[in-house]
């Protein structure tokens, strides 16, 4: 594949590098592009270092396959025809395009089939709290129909950027010398402090963050009879996200098969043992590639409700490793790409 990413120098960007290296993905020549204040930079990549190209309306992407995007949104919606005018595909991690309805919304291991059909050569990314969510939700789903949603998120540092991160541990070391703490990433001081708003307050007064898990859990996961409340919290935590969730179904589910349908669901791992303090944490999750669960039980306000948490690294699966995992999916089932590279690993 020849590959491309937009908003290299960024924390994603990196993530992007860092995962396709990981996973071994099939690169024949990579471009990187970013804004007019990094181009001329250079990011080694596997060996060798690559120049980070100005994005710039005249910019040309012709002769590449797939082109990992994560500059903003309004990169996104600015650049988008200069991206896919001669056939590339743009796989979008930023907000631009998740809801229209000609743009597929995915996540490999729930719905990944919706890639194939991609009128406008963009395919959505969706936003990293829903990504580990829905991956716990298909296995609940495909035994019972859920019905409602509720979940309070605990979301780390790391979703609104590497300057945040960094404001976090600047923020500690500042309370430690007794200075005042520096305030610029989060409406409040995020050390020592959760901040119960993430993303603007729409009318409703949910937040847009919010909102997000309400809309892309019923496009993704093909139902507009889910019913999602979410409140959104941002922790001192550097990265990593957590979830408690409660679901509630069609029918009473035992707290046996539900494990079991996340023992066997693509994706997941079961971390749940009350006894020995068994339980998925964002300390030990981060720069894990899966999404982790435990705290499995039912739930007793509701005879049709099962609760559980979940952890999942925000810039890993929750970004870029479901973005490359998307490329891997249509690399196997879209014959588009599936034969090109098939034949290209035969010859090799």
């Amino acid at each position: 594949m020849n590959v491309a990413i937009v908003g290299a120098s960024g924390a994603v960007g990196h993530e992007f590098l860092r995962v396709l290296a990981e996973q071994n993905f099939p690169i024949d020549s990579l471009r990187l592009f970013g804004s007019k204040r990094s181009a001329g930079s250079v990011i080694p990549f596997k060996g060798k270092d690559y120049i980070v190209e100005e994005l710039t309306p005249e910019s040309d992407f012709s002769g590449v396959d797939i082109a990992f995007t994560s500059a903003g949104a309004g990169t996104s919606k600015e650049y988008a025809d200069v991206i896919t005018r001669h056939g590339t595909l743009m796989i979008d991690n930023s907000s631009a395009f998740r809801m229209d309805a000609d743009v597929p919304l995915v996540v490999p291991e729930v719905n990944g089939a919706d890639a194939l059909v991609r009128p406008r050569n963009i395919i959505g990314n969706p936003n990293c709290t829903t990504i580990q969510m829905v991956v716990a939700l298909k296995p609940v789903n495909d035994l019972s129909k859920i019905r409602k949603v509720h979940v309070a998120t605990y979301q780390a540092a790391s979703g609104a950027g590497a300057s945040a991160m960094a404001e976090l541990e600047n923020q500690y070391r500042e309370l430690i010398e007794g200075k005042e703490p520096t305030v610029e990433k989060f409406a409040y001081q995020l050390a020592f402090n959760v901040i119960p708003h993430i993303d603007v307050f729409l009318d409703n007064d949910y937040t847009k963050e919010e909102m997000k898990m309400y809309n892309e859990t019923r496009k993704i996961m093909h139902s507009d009879e889910i019913a999602v409340s979410a409140t959104c919290v941002r922790v001192p935590v550097l990265r990593a996200h957590s979830e408690a969730i409660w679901v509630e179904t069609e029918r009473p589910l035992e707290v046996a098969e539900v494990r079991k349908a996340f023992e066997n669901a693509e994706g997941l791992v079961v971390l749940d043992d009350p006894a020995s303090k068994g339980y998925p944490m964002p300390l030990h999750i981060a720069d894990k590639d899966p999404v982790y669960v435990g705290r499995l039980r039912k739930d007793i306000a509701n005879p049709n409700g099962i609760a559980f948490w979940v952890v999942g690294d925000q810039i890993k699966k929750g970004a870029a490793l479901n973005a490359v995992q998307i490329a891997q999916w249509l690399l196997v089932n879209d014959p588009v790409f599936a034969d090109g590279y098939n034949s290209s690993v035969s010859k090799n």
